[in-house]
């Protein structure tokens, strides 16, 4: 049962692994500082941050969004620590509300990696305030505990730092509305809260109820994107994106939080309850654009509205098509829910039934009993009849827009067997996202959703050759799958070599055994790679030595204002890493920088690919466990691992494969040999 807190009460912990969601209906800093017994931060290594948002056993966004989903992990928090403050603030300087007066109280709730809520938060109160401590975690006599604080600032993050002993506060405050400032740069406008009359349609002459997914709120994911959410590391991953459902904002809470169980989704009452799937929903109805996205046709009287490819908000077709994407994956997800709950009502009722007339000693035995249960029998199926009629006229419409929308997508978005590839053309732009392959649930095996991840991406990805059979048993041969797995990487970074423009994107392979050269026969023939792949313990060291001098050089440069003083030689493109059988071929040095470039190398455009099965590890115990939580973790065969952010579903992912026999890869590739060739000139 959740514990709806108030100010300065406390709660205490059951689970060392948490989730802290954030709702604020308006973009929010939020963040995270540790302190000592006394409660003082000790440094700016201390403090979680969009500049720096991962500290051990804390993760918070890297920029400002209206959701926030920062990860915890107690028994991963360094011993000195004993107190998790968790700070939110408004960023300055972006033209938003400029005091927490102006704006809906933040919601803040506590819960498991499950969704489960332990405790929640509504900070109220606030006026002048452009900062506020929301919630503290601390330890007492050897137990975590939570308390509801809701201390404001008025002088913002710098005075709250401050307040906290931090000496650099000042200076501290000023580097994270920086970060801040540039995320919102590259960032898509977060969706608007709900209006008091409803929501606005995604298919703007249709009559409607209700439905958004971000990609890009802490995540991810689809992240977010996180992806059984937070991190992956075994432990599942979430796909990203906040949005409300069909039942409404809950009472109590922001009207941009969403439920996170499927007991809050609305049941259907009746024949004629529910109606079509909800398609409306903030993310995809904020201002007006300047160009207005497609609508659909009129539809005819009692006949749901015609779907269009881009019927969403944004500023671009790609921008319309993104939004309409995630939408559609919150759609399924709802629509799903509404079906397992009013499932699950119906067993609970016919058992409730059944229940009261065993309980009479004068029914149950004759007629008079055995009607009552052919009575309770017939209310159930007739409920899941009826819920199953619901389902399948949602799942309907959402195949129809599915395959409208699949064809009208980008290279980016699309799958291998896509005609846009084979009009493919090397970019002039860089994508908002990239299709990592396809998401369905079991109600829904003929509809899958494509898996969008936000670009540059955020996190390193996994690819888990070591499970010992496919989801449907198919493969249990260990060969086998860490062959699917190398593929698997490699159509990945053919298609971020792809979607990228010429020569801003460079990979290096590392490949200790040698045992890949037929995996990776595509990107050594084409030349689109570095160099070639480094084989043996002198390769690994000097391919993560070079990479590890990389970011040392990037971060100096930032942190010191001097990004013009980088040596000349320095290449400028993304740099993709990818290791294949890890860790075969890592001595202790190499592990050490390996870690340091999948922490610290994605924010100065280093990303990692690891292609490795779990149990080849077990030799260094937990101290992997961060690196594994710090991936995204795919799979190269279907397997369920995957769950939403709004009711927690486990989704089944399916790779993205190049169909059989099929030259795409090749022509794709070779295009992009040859504009590099170009570029370089």
């Amino acid at each position: 049962m959740t514990a709806e807190l108030v100010r300065g009460q406390n709660h205490p912990l059951s689970q060392a692994r948490l989730e802290i969601r954030v709702s604020a209906g308006k973009p929010i800093v939020a963040g995270a500082t540790l302190s000592d017994e006394q409660g003082k931060v000790q440094g700016v290594e201390w403090v979680a941050h969009p500049g720096s948002p991962t500290l051990p056993g804390i993760e918070v966004s890297k920029q400002a969004a209206a959701d926030h989903r920062l990860a915890c992990d107690l028994d991963a928090l360094p011993g000195t620590v004993h107190r998790v403050s968790v700070l939110l603030a408004l960023p300055s300087g972006v033209g938003g509300p400029v005091r927490f007066g102006a704006v809906a109280a933040p919601f803040v709730a506590v819960t498991g990696l499950d969704g489960s809520e332990v405790a929640s938060y509504t900070v109220t109160g606030l006026d002048a305030e452009s900062a506020v401590v929301a919630l503290e975690l601390y330890r007492r006599q050897g137990a975590w505990k939570v308390r509801a604080v809701g201390q404001g600032y008025a002088g913002g993050l710098a005075e709250l730092l401050a307040d906290q002993g931090l000496p650099q506060a000042h200076q501290l405050a000023g580097g994270i509305n920086e970060a801040v400032v540039q995320g919102l740069a590259r960032s898509v406008a977060a969706p608007p809260p709900r209006t008091a009359e409803g929501d606005h349609p995604r298919h703007a002459p249709a009559p409607t109820r209700g439905q958004d997914q971000s990609g890009s709120t802490s995540q991810s994911a689809p992240d977010q994107v996180s992806p059984q959410h937070g991190h992956s590391g075994g432990q599942g991953s979430t796909a990203p994106g906040p949005g409300p459902g069909p039942g409404g904002p809950q009472p109590g809470r922001p009207a941009a939080s969403a439920p996170t169980d499927p007991s809050a989704v609305t049941q259907p009452g009746g024949p004629g309850a529910g109606g079509p799937v909800d398609y409306s929903h903030p993310g995809r109805q904020a201002a007006a654009p300047p160009a207005p996205p497609p609508t659909a046709p009129p539809a005819q009287p009692g006949q749901p509205a015609q779907p269009v490819a881009g019927d969403a908000t944004g500023w671009s077709m790609e921008e319309r098509l993104y939004n309409q994407v995630w939408g559609m994956f919150e759609d399924l997800a709802r629509t799903a829910a509404a079906y397992r709950s009013a499932v699950d009502f119906a067993e609970s009722r016919m058992e409730q039934e059944l229940d009261k007339v065993l309980s009479d000693p004068r029914s149950r035995i004759g007629g008079q009993g055995d009607a009552a249960r052919e009575a309770a029998r017939a209310k159930h199926a007739e409920l899941i009849d009826r819920a199953r009629q619901a389902l399948d006229r949602d799942l309907a419409q959402l195949t129809a827009e599915a395959e409208v929308v699949e064809p009208a997508l980008p290279p980016a978005f699309a799958r291998w067997d896509n005609p846009a590839w084979h009009g493919y053309r090397v970019p002039m732009e860089i994508p908002m996202a990239l299709r990592l392959g396809d998401l369905h649930l079991p109600e829904s095996a003929g509809l899958s959703i494509p898996m969008l991840v936000r670009l540059p991406l955020e996190r390193g990805l996994w690819i888990d050759s070591g499970r010992t059979g496919s989801f449907d048993g198919s493969i249990a041969d260990s060969a086998e799958l860490r062959r699917l797995a190398m593929d698997t990487a490699v159509t990945h970074a053919a298609r971020l070599l792809a979607v990228y423009p010429a020569g801003e994107y460079t990979v290096h392979v590392i490949d200790a055994a040698g045992s890949a050269a037929a995996a990776l026969m595509p990107l050594v023939s084409t030349g689109v790679l570095a160099g070639p792949p480094a084989v043996g313990a002198a390769g690994v060291n000097d391919v993560l030595s070079r990479l590890t001098q990389r970011v040392d050089l990037v971060q100096m440069a930032i942190r010191g204002g001097a990004a013009d003083s980088l040596p000349p030689d320095l290449d400028p493109a993304e740099q993709l890493l990818i290791v294949n059988d890890f860790p075969h071929g890592f001595d202790d040095r190499a592990v050490t920088q390996l870690r340091y470039l999948a922490d610290e190398g994605p924010a100065v455009g280093v990303h990692l690919m690891l292609v490795a099965d779990r149990e080849d590890a077990d030799a260094y115990g937990p101290l992997l466990d961060p690196l594994w939580r710090s991936l995204l973790r795919l799979t190269p065969v279907p397997d369920d691992h995957l769950a939403d952010p709004w009711v927690g579903h486990t989704w089944t992912y399916d790779p993205s494969r190049v169909p059989p026999g099929s030259e795409v890869l090749q022509h794709v590739l070779a295009q992009v040999a040859a504009a590099r060739r170009s570029w370089d000139r």
